[in-house]
């Protein structure tokens, strides 16, 4: 009872807010475009709160749209569903079951197994490394923290550490918060980056490839990361002074799975080598004239086939349908926010506060912090890149900063911030376990994102 009062009193100050705003600070609004912020502000609350299912709440975006007469048709209240980006991330996802299916993962599993005969110091300079190159083989954020946390556990054990170790602890800050962030190295490494790239083409800032991608994102991506690892580790130092990590310890037996010690079957090579050639063919060939969505659509429905019969029917419906929808409409809605001018106004009303006359360097770190405030609206990285990014690129003309910068510091600011375990769905399966504590998610979170923001910031300056 209590927290639908919460959900009422919410809803009736977001009416509140926009009534008072309508004679005062929205004044340089037109009608469509202050229904376009009101709705704008009931989606964020409806993404925050989650009073009704996510379904149901694109379902309600899309209906808004029609009722407040923002778009000429259901068609156009649609054109969210028609961006590549979706379709992308599907056929990934389907993709990155399949791999799972055929063992990739325990390929992975027993190459740590092997290295960790040489004890904890191995594993510990070695998995940061691992997770930022994984997405490469394995596209989903994900089904990596759950194939690597059942490991973690174990050499946990191997080592002879108690619960919650200081060894447990950080590699859980790995295969969690990490991992989040190295999904960002390559556009194909999960939904968000997909998503990114997506909106780099529509907003024609540029046609990147798969290549330049890793290029652009992977150096600053890799300092930032490996500052944070540095601290992190240090961090839990301090925090468990009694931890005798470095000691040697009589090391307990470590269980293999038999299926680990067998020779991968044909099935295995087929559908690895078909991967390898599928990210082969985005890197030497142009997306204008073979389509980035091309290549994994073929894929798919190869493994569809009887012989290999990796993907049927139940794996298509057992997809994430509800984020798919979700996306959808945080789509239709960014393109709402861009195409009647609404971005464009706001950005002009929010680029008051940065002087005209300051350095790039001040407009920078200017966007960068309101770029980080605007992300604390949002708990799904993906619908913060589509709301924001068309509103700050507005910035671009009005500062004279170039498109490609702003775009590659939204995406790094974005995807990089993970404050609160709900910023990232691996960040959050870590902190489910209750290895981290509160103070240690919140202190390593604070510090990631600030250490990601300012690496972006000095790309931002002196690489992009």
């Amino acid at each position: 009872m209590r927290v639908l009062r919460l959900h009422y009193l919410m809803v009736f100050t977001l009416i509140f807010v926009f009534i008072i705003g309508r004679s005062t600070f929205l004044l340089n609004f037109t009608l469509e475009q202050q229904l376009t912020l009101g709705l704008l502000l009931l989606a964020v609350y409806l993404w925050v709160a989650a009073p009704i299912p996510t379904g149901s709440t694109s379902i309600l975006l899309l209906a808004c749209m029609l009722l407040l007469d923002l778009v000429d048709s259901v068609e156009e209240a649609m054109v969210g569903f028609l961006s590549p980006a979706l379709y992308f991330i599907l056929m990934l996802s389907l993709i990155s079951h399949s791999l799972v299916k055929v063992g990739v993962d325990r390929v992975i599993v027993r190459f740590l197994l092997k290295i960790s005969k040489g004890g904890p110091k191995i594993i510990i300079a070695s998995l940061p490394i691992l997770i930022l190159f994984l997405p490469i083989i394995l596209p989903s954020a994900i089904a990596r923290f759950k194939m690597l946390l059942p490991l973690v556990t174990k050499l946990n054990h191997y080592y002879g550490y108690p619960e919650k170790s200081l060894f447990e602890k950080y590699c859980l800050y790995v295969i969690g918060m990490l991992n989040q962030n190295a999904t960002m190295i390559i556009f194909t490494g999960g939904g968000f980056p997909i998503l990114a790239s997506q909106l780099l083409r529509d907003y024609n800032v540029a046609n990147i490839g798969w290549l330049d991608w890793i290029l652009q994102i992977g150096p600053p991506l890799w300092i930032g990361s490996l500052i944070v690892v540095l601290f992190v580790w240090q961090f839990l130092k301090k925090t468990l002074p009694d931890d005798e990590w470095f000691n040697d310890r009589k090391k307990l037996p470590l269980v293999h799975d038999k299926k680990r010690e067998e020779t991968m079957p044909v099935l295995f090579w087929i559908v690895i080598s078909s991967f390898l050639v599928m990210i082969v063919t985005w890197i030497v060939t142009d997306q204008r004239y073979i389509p980035l969505l091309l290549p994994p659509m073929i894929l798919v429905v190869l493994y569809s086939i009887p012989k290999i019969n990796l993907i049927n029917n139940k794996v298509i419906r057992n997809y994430d349908w509800e984020n798919f929808l979700l996306l959808g409409s945080s789509f239709s809605l960014g393109m709402l926010i861009a195409e009647n001018g609404t971005a464009s106004v706001l950005a002009k009303e929010l680029i008051s506060v940065v002087s005209p006359d300051g350095s790039i360097v001040v407009k920078i770190i200017a966007i960068a912090i309101f770029i980080l405030l605007l992300r604390f609206l949002f708990v799904v990285p993906s619908s913060a890149m589509i709301v924001i990014f068309p509103i700050v690129m507005s910035y671009s003309e009005l500062i004279g900063i170039p498109l490609e910068k702003l775009a590659f510091l939204v995406i790094m600011i974005i995807g990089g911030v993970m404050v609160l375990p709900i910023h990232s769905p691996t960040a959050f399966l870590a902190y489910e376990t209750g290895i981290l504590k509160k103070k240690e998610q919140y202190t390593i979170g604070i510090f990631s994102s600030l250490v990601i923001m300012i690496t972006a910031i000095f790309a931002a300056i002196y690489y992009w």
